[in-house]
């Protein structure tokens, strides 16, 4: 399982990368935009063709699953903490059945202790981030954890075997798609060795 996370920031050519990506494969795309509006969202979702809406999984705005027909919404680690704990109000007016729930975590621990059966959880950082420098890798063994675990952090086409000899179902990914010169290789190669 091979996820792709949007860029914080727009880059040039972004959506036409993401529909060769989606050609390519792609069957997640965490879309994760921390400056962007609820409408700057549907703005960007409206510039994605259509059949590919269902492959794409909201970070922010989760009502969005409302309004489009999405693959699901992810809990980043602090909406988790603030929602999961009565997740029937929560969940009351998303249309989420048949969608994907996930959520990020930072610790193993947490993740493990986590009560609420996540479809997957990113856990971060692995190794030593791509796009956030500064932010160092732990290397996280979870081959013990049986939960569906992508690892996050640093990845690239050189180092996902590591992912896989800890304990990783997959992997997701940020600066080792949008800071590589050849994006689509990239994720070609991560997403046989994951098939």
């Amino acid at each position: 399982m091979v996820i792709v996370i949007a860029p914080e920031h727009d880059v040039d050519n972004e959506l036409h990368i993401l529909h060769q990506l989606f050609n390519a494969g792609l069957q997640y795309y965490h879309l994760r935009k921390p400056h962007k509006s609820l409408q700057d969202h549907r703005n960007y979702l409206n510039m994605i063709d259509e059949k590919y809406h269902n492959r794409i999984v909201v970070h922010l705005y989760h009502e969005l699953v409302n309004e489009f027909n999405l693959k699901g919404i992810h809990f980043q680690e602090q909406s988790r903490i603030d929602h999961i704990d009565n997740p029937g109000r929560y969940f009351k007016n998303l249309e989420v059945y048949g969608k994907t729930i996930s959520s990020s975590f930072h610790e193993p621990e947490t993740l493990e202790d986590c009560y609420f059966e996540f479809d997957y959880h990113l856990l971060s950082p692995v190794f030593h981030s791509i796009s956030k420098p500064g932010y160092t890798g732990r290397g996280f063994n979870v081959r013990h954890i049986e939960k569906t675990i992508i690892g996050m952090g640093g990845v690239t086409t050189t180092n996902i075997n590591e992912f896989k000899k800890l304990g990783f179902k997959g992997v997701g990914v940020l600066g080792g798609i949008w800071n590589n010169v050849d994006p689509i290789a990239s994720f070609k190669k991560m997403n046989d060795y994951f098939e």
